[in-house]
Order: structure tokens, then C-alpha cells, then sequence
């Protein structure tokens, strides 16, 4: 079983968004990337997806949430600014499930989640980034996050 943390696709630009921030979108190649994401994770077995309450985030994993017939569930501990700690208390609890689950989450949080496991002894395979539309992958052994692995935006 692995924890999948994805960073959102391309949203538009923050400093052309009038708006609230959570409520900024994905730009059209924001969109494809978020397709390429649900082609990644076609043969997954997934018992979940759980997004930021950001709308880019929500619209990077909803057509994967659809492939696999789940709804997208969104959760504060994964939105810009939340606390890290109340995310890496998440990803334990969730991680002795028996499938895969998706999170979706921002360039904040993600590299501060990595290197707090990182100084726990996770072991890192290959590549490390943190571009938006990638993922990293989690192994994990009862609640421990024991290896992690980059894959550039597909």
C-alpha cells in the first residue's frame, strides 16, 4: 500500500487573481496535467482521494477520483498554511490501509512533510522535486513512512 502526495496542477497566476486564493483554478495546462495524473494512476487500486480545500487542488484530482468512482474528500490538514504536524498525523493514521490512497496538497506543506520524514529515516529513491502536477509516492510498514519516490509532473 502507498500514500500518493500530488501537488496540483498549473493554476492560474496568483498575482493575476482578483479573488480569494482558494478559489483560484487551473489554467488550460493546468487541466491537461490533471489528466495525465488520472492516466498515472489508471491501474491503482485507489480507496481514496482527499484534496486541499483549494479549488486547484480539487480540479487536479476530480476526473482521478471519477476513474476510480470515489468522491474527492476534502480535508484542511492538506490546504496551503495548514499545520504540518497535523498532516504527518494524518498520513500515519492512513497509512495501514490496504489500498492506495491520494492526497493532494501544495509546494508549502509537501517539501516540509519530506524532510521531517527525511529526518526520521525515510529512505528517498531516485529524483527529488516538488514541481506542481508531480507526485511522490510513500511506502510505508504499519504507521511508519519507511521510502519515497519522485516522478516529475507526468
Amino acid at each position: 500500500m502507498s500514500l500518493f502526495l500530488v501537488r496540483h496542477a498549473a493554476p492560474v497566476d496568483r498575482s493575476g487573481w482578483a479573488f480569494d486564493d482558494l478559489e483560484r483554478p487551473l489554467t488550460p495546462r493546468g487541466t491537461e496535467q490533471a489528466d495525465r495524473i488520472t492516466a498515472h494512476f489508471a491501474t491503482h487500486t485507489i480507496r481514496g482521494v482527499w484534496s486541499s480545500q483549494a479549488t486547484r487542488c480539487v480540479e487536479t484530482v476530480q476526473g482521478l477520483a471519477a476513474a476510480h468512482a470515489v468522491s474527492v474528500e476534502v480535508r484542511r490538514e492538506l490546504t496551503e498554511g495548514a499545520r504540518p504536524n497535523d498532516l504527518l498525523e494524518l498520513l500515519r493514521i492512513q497509512a495501514g490501509g490496504a489500498e492506495d490512497l491520494v492526497l493532494c496538497s501544495h509546494g508549502d506543506l509537501i517539501p516540509e512533510i519530506l524532510n521531517r520524514l527525511l529526518r526520521e529515516g525515510m529512505v528517498v529513491r531516485g529524483a527529488r522535486g516538488c514541481e506542481k502536477a508531480s507526485i511522490w509516492q510513500l511506502e510505508t510498514r504499519g504507521r511508519d513512512i519507511t521510502s519515497a519516490t519522485y516522478t516529475a509532473a507526468p
